[in-house]
């Protein structure tokens, strides 16, 4: 699942390809923003650990496939 978190006064955004479904990776950052931080494991097996209060925003989904040819 992508996951795109915005951090405050940084200008990129993060892109990770995090394991779990979307209501676990929901239920983590529901947890972080209750005290703490947000703690994700991407498909690699790496974790990234994001401070809640630097949170700008969480974005969860599936990326979008690029088109090609004429009818896109």
């Amino acid at each position: 699942m992508e996951v795109k978190i915005g951090i405050q006064n940084v200008a990129r955004e993060v892109v990770i390809e995090a394991t779990g479904s979307e209501a676990e990776i929901e239920a983590a950052v529901q947890t972080a923003l209750d005290g703490g931080s947000l703690v994700l494991t991407d498909d690699k097996g790496r974790r990234v650990m994001v401070p809640a209060g630097a949170l700008g925003y969480v974005e969860v989904g599936e990326p979008t496939r690029g088109r090609v040819g004429f009818g896109a």
